[in-house]
């Protein structure tokens, strides 16, 4: 992929700890995000999947491709009777220039709640 200095995209280390709640529940609380600035976009933070309660997620059959990052698998979430389809994305083999995020999860902001704190 050429770079398009229209859609510039910057990861940088996010500076605090950050969990991720959803369903009154907390599924990630990392010290390790990372914040990806993409063009006009907000910016979307990325959580460690080690990081990432992962009993709360199933792989789900969608796919998207995006010309800057690679493809895009999903998960959706469930606890108990609550689910939300493909409410988390994951670049598992980005292109090259986003080999940063391997390995990092995602997640939709109008599904979970991130809270942010300097308190280990």
């Amino acid at each position: 992929m050429q770079a398009n200095p229209n859609h510039a995209i910057r990861i940088v280390p996010h500076p605090a700890r950050l969990r991720v709640v959803w369903n009154g529940t907390v599924i990630a609380d990392t010290t390790d995000a990372l914040m990806l600035h993409e063009a006009s976009y907000p910016p979307v933070p990325y959580v460690p999947r080690a990081d990432v309660d992962m009993t709360l997620l199933t792989k789900s059959p969608r796919k998207t491709h995006c010309p800057y990052k690679g493809e895009a698998t999903y998960f959706s979430l469930q606890s108990g009777d609550v689910a939300v389809n493909d409410a988390v994305w994951s670049y598992e083999t980005p292109f090259p220039a986003m080999k940063s995020i391997a390995g990092y999860l995602a997640f939709n902001p109008k599904e979970a709640e991130f809270v942010e704190n300097n308190a280990p």
